[in-house]
C-alpha cells in the first residue's frame, strides 16, 4: 500500500537507503558536508535511526542498489516525493544530485508503486521544498534547489486530484551551497502544531498557517545556528509524536512543554555533519 497528504498522520511505511559506498568516501568539502562529517560514524548514526523507527512500529522498505556515487542518496526524502495517487519522481537542484531520481524510480517499479508523474525539462525540484499542510495543501518553497518550473510542473500534476500548491520565496541564508529547503523552517509536529524558525519563516508561510489554524513554536535561533538548521529537522510519527536528532536541550524541552512526545537518536556525524535530519532519511511510503 501507498499514499499520504500529511506530514503527522500515522507513519506506517518508510523507504530507507543505507549509508553506500559514495557517502563512506565522500570528499567533504565538494559535498558542502560541515566538521562533525565522520565516515566512520554515519553508519552507527543511521542505525539507530532505523532502529528509531522500528520502535515505533514503522515498516521499512529498503532502497537497495548502486549509489550512483551520489553521497546524498542516503536521504532519501528528496528525489521524489509521495501523494495520494501515487509518486512524483523530482529533479534535483544540487548538481550532484543529478538523476538521483532514477533510483527512485527503480524502486517503486520494483515494489509496484505507480509513478504519477516526473518534473522535467528546465524544472528543478526537491521535496525537501514541500510541506503538505492538510489534504487540499501543498506549499512549496522557491529556493536555490527547487525553482519556479519545476514548482510549476508538480502544481499541474496535482491539480486534477483537487490540490493547491502555494509557494514561497526562500532565504539566502547560507548561501547558494549550503541545503536550506522549506522544511529546514518549519517542521509539523501534530495535527495543527508546527515548530518553526520564526526569524526566517517566509511572512506569507507564516500568515497562511496561521489562517489554517496551526499553532507555532518559536525554535530557538541559536540551536538552529549551531546545529546548521537540523535542530528543526524532525519526523513525526504520528501526531505529537516526533523523532529528532539529540543535542538541542531547549528544542527539545520547548516540544515537550507543549506536549509533544520526543525520541531522539545520535546523529551528529550524519545528520548535522550531511546537512540532512530524520526527515531527510527517510522517503515516507504510507501515511494512514
Amino acid at each position: 500500500m501507498y499514499g499520504l497528504s500529511s506530514m503527522t498522520a500515522p507513519l506506517k511505511r518508510v523507504a530507507l537507503r543505507r549509508p553506500g559506498p559514495a557517502l563512506l568516501g565522500a570528499d567533504a568539502r565538494a559535498w558542502h558536508y560541515g566538521p562533525s562529517f565522520d565516515p566512520t560514524a554515519v553508519t552507527g548514526n543511521h542505525e539507530a535511526f532505523t532502529q528509531t523507527l522500528e520502535r515505533a512500529g514503522v515498516e521499512i522498505l529498503w532502497m537497495d542498489g548502486d549509489d550512483k556515487e551520489i553521497a546524498d542518496a542516503v536521504f532519501t526524502y528528496d528525489a521524489s516525493l509521495m501523494t495520494p495517487r501515487g509518486a512524483i519522481l523530482m529533479a534535483p537542484g544540487k548538481a550532484l544530485r543529478a538523476g538521483e531520481q532514477e533510483l527512485h524510480r527503480t524502486f517503486y517499479q520494483s515494489h509496484g508503486i505507480p509513478i504519477l508523474g516526473e518534473v522535467a525539462g528546465e524544472g528543478q525540484a526537491e521535496a525537501g521544498d514541500s510541506l503538505w499542510l492538510d489534504e487540499a495543501t501543498l506549499v512549496m518553497g522557491r529556493g536555490f534547489r527547487t525553482n519556479p518550473e519545476g514548482i510549476r510542473q508538480v502544481t499541474a500534476m496535482l491539480q486534477p486530484s483537487g490540490i493547491e500548491v502555494p509557494s514561497f520565496d526562500l532565504p539566502a541564508y547560507g548561501g547558494e551551497a549550503a541545503c536550506l529547503h522549506l522544511m529546514s523552517l518549519v517542521s509539523l509536529v501534530d495535527s495543527k502544531t508546527a515548530l518553526v524558525c520564526a526569524p526566517l519563516l517566509p511572512v506569507g508561510l507564516w500568515q497562511l498557517l496561521r489562517d489554517k489554524g496551526f499553532g507555532l513554536i518559536e525554535a530557538p535561533f541559536e540551536e538552529f545556528q549551531e546545529s546548521s538548521t537540523l535542530s528543526l529537522n524532525l519526523l513525526a510519527t504520528a501526531p505529537g509524536r516526533c523523532v529528532m536528532v539529540e543535542g538541542f536541550p531547549k528544542t527539545r524541552g520547548l516540544l515537550e512543554e507543549a506536549g509533544i512526545e520526543v525520541q531522539v537518536f545520535d546523529g551528529k556525524a550524519l545528520c548535522v555533519g550531511c546537512e540532512g535530519g530524520p526527515t531527510c532519511l527517510t522517503r515516507p511510503i504510507l501515511r494512514r
